[in-house]
């Protein structure tokens, strides 16, 4: 699985917030709006505190009526202008960003659309055009808005301190610092390695479901579902930990504001009482000193937040500002077998059914085929034979309701899973082609494999031409899915694969799907020829040119072996085989007219 490529997050960090404050801006007027709005909302709430305070203290002492009603008018003018404060700043602010991250993600959209040959993967690119691009969204709603409301706030708490007692006011202001500047900076530190890694495993592990899921046939045919799913699960576990980290370094940190919200409102009262400020006034002192701390303490969450942001801001700005990310491609692939490639096996299917529901038609219905070392056979039939079921019978991905399949004598249930595709493997239908390098596609079964192997199996696949044309040799990244390779030349990658692990038994779903007859019939023959001595083919097929030196061909219709022979025999048979024979030859004939 890759690991896509990231820069170090203290290196691009700054880097990605001058991209992020360069797209806002268009927007800046509405973003400073929105922040003020927010600075209104916080102070209309400690002056809603203190207010309330100054009420309830000193009503105990009947002021004169009109002092009571103007205060009581206050209280309900700040606890309605917070609410409709905050709510225009909400607007105000969403209104913007919502703005900004259609233009963030119609750029990002266009980067990624435009380097389709640069090792990015579906997986990623959605973790970044999603996830990644939401962390520009955070910074300005999350961070930059409520931090410098948070600051202003506090600033004009200190100042409003400082008329009612200079020397409260000075102890306010330090404990403001240490909320406001020293948590920040303590929240910082206690997340920040774990934080940056939060983005670019968020991303492997697009990545990892992208491939488990559509590799998935691939990867279990060449035994590498194991190492798959291991390191999937090793992300996971490595992401719950970070995550957890997180959590346990924000709780330690909010816990610790809790308490220097509470010292510095104790302090304050301690100072104003020993300066001989009157009782009411040291309540609101007191009130309002918790009040502008929980402003203060704003800027904990937004440090945190920041620090959390700081990977997938980066990885947005690489797409946006950066050169464009280096192929690193790499895919799972099984633990090289110790020794040299496996020999033939014997194969034997005894009376073998098939059906997938309860009612309904057998997909094989008492198949017998034996294919002892070196033998050749082709399975052929109409769509819905049941060709494929075989294959998949033949791989363990399909387990059969009655029969019996033996490998050497032995039930194939029997063979772990990780061993049997050294024994039966192929080229089956619709095979997975991974984002990464000729070479690491070729590998996927046969790590150990040296270049004139590679040089080998390609041949015979009818590719190795085509990578000594390009620039890049055996190391071109073929697109994800294969999508720089037209539909041939991803059948010839796979195929070239599947002759590389050169299992024991080779068993090849459609090889030439995609190819013209002339270069179908090259390359089955080339591919019948490349098989090792002593070992088998079982090919399933639709074509039957080419079929004339197989062993046996065996037709399936309905799940039922209909006939059976050599194809000369079966050609002079009246038959399906007979049949479709003629209109296959006739309709190759047409095409050869047409394209001589």
């Amino acid at each position: 699985m890759v690991t896509p490529a990231t820069t170090g997050p203290e290196r691009n960090g700054g880097r990605a917030e001058r991209t992020v404050l360069r797209l806002a801006r268009p927007y800046l007027g509405r973003l400073v709006g929105a922040g003020l709005l927010a600075a209104a909302t916080e102070f209309a709430g400690l002056a809603l505190m203190a207010t309330a305070t100054w009420l309830l203290m000193s009503a105990a002492g009947r002021p004169p009526l009109d002092r009571l009603t103007v205060a009581i008018v206050a209280v309900r003018a700040l606890a309605i202008s917070r609410g409709v404060f905050r709510y225009t700043e909400r607007l105000a602010g969403h209104d913007a960003v919502l703005r900004m991250i259609t233009d963030v993600r119609a750029r990002v959209f266009a980067t990624l659309a435009g380097r389709r040959d640069t090792g990015q993967r579906s997986g990623d690119a959605l973790s970044r055009l999603v996830s990644d691009v939401e962390a520009v969204q955070d910074l300005l709603l999350r961070v930059l808005v409520p931090g410098a409301a948070a600051a202003l706030v506090s600033l004009l708490a200190v100042g409003v301190a400082a008329l009612i007692s200079p020397p409260a006011a000075g102890v306010l202001a330090v404990g403001l610092l240490v909320a406001g500047v020293a948590l920040p900076a303590l929240a910082t530190g206690l997340t920040r390695r774990a934080a940056d890694e939060v983005a670019p495993l968020r991303g492997a592990l697009a990545v990892d479901a992208v491939d488990l899921t559509h590799g998935a046939a691939d990867l279990a045919a060449f035994g590498a579902t194991g190492t798959a799913l291991a390191t999937a699960e090793g992300r996971a576990r490595r992401l719950a930990r970070l995550e957890r980290r997180l959590a346990a370094a924000g709780f330690a940190v909010d816990a610790t504001g809790v308490l220097v919200s509470g010292l510095t409102a104790a302090a304050v009262v301690l100072v104003a009482l020993r300066a001989g400020v009157g009782g009411v006034l040291v309540g609101v002192l007191a009130v309002g000193t918790l009040a502008a701390a929980e402003a203060a303490l704003a800027l904990v969450g937004a440090a945190r937040q920041h620090t959390q942001l700081r990977a997938g801001l980066g990885r947005v700005a690489d797409l946006l500002t950066g050169p464009a990310p280096v192929p690193g491609a790499d895919i799972p692939r099984a633990a090289a077998p110790s020794g040299a490639v496996g020999g033939g096996h014997h194969v034997r299917f005894d009376e073998v059914s098939v059906r997938y529901r309860a009612g309904a038609a057998p997909a094989l219905d008492r198949v017998s085929l034996d294919l002892p070392a070196g033998r050749r056979i082709a399975v052929v039939g109409p769509s819905g034979a049941g060709k494929s079921t075989l294959a998949g019978v033949l791989t363990g991905a399909v387990r059969p309701d009655a029969g019996r399949i033996t490998l050497d004598g032995v039930e194939l249930s029997a063979y772990p899973a990780e061993e049997l595709p050294r024994a039966i493997g192929g080229l089956f239908a619709e095979a997975y082609v991974f984002h990464a390098s000729v070479r690491e596609n070729l590998l996927l079964g046969r790590p150990e494999a040296d270049e004139e192997a590679l040089a080998d199996a390609a041949r015979a696949a009818g590719l190795l031409d085509w990578v000594r044309a390009q620039p890049a040799g055996w190391d071109t990244v073929v697109g994800e899915e294969g999508a720089q390779l037209s539909g041939g030349q991803r059948q010839r990658l796979a195929l070239a694969r599947a002759l590389l692990a050169a299992p024991g038994l080779l068993v090849l779903d459609e090889p030439t799907e995609g190819l013209d007859p002339a270069a179908a019939d090259a390359v089955l023959a080339s591919t019948l020829a490349a098989n090792p001595a002593g070992h088998s083919v079982l090919l399933i097929s639709h074509r039957l040119s080419g079929l004339a030196g197989l062993d046996e061909i065996v037709v399936l219709d309905a799940g039922r072996v209909v006939q059976r022979g050599r194809h000369d025999d079966l050609v002079a048979q009246p038959g399906w085989y007979r049949d479709q024979w003629r209109l296959q030859a006739a309709a190759e004939r047409g095409y050869l007219a047409l394209h001589p």
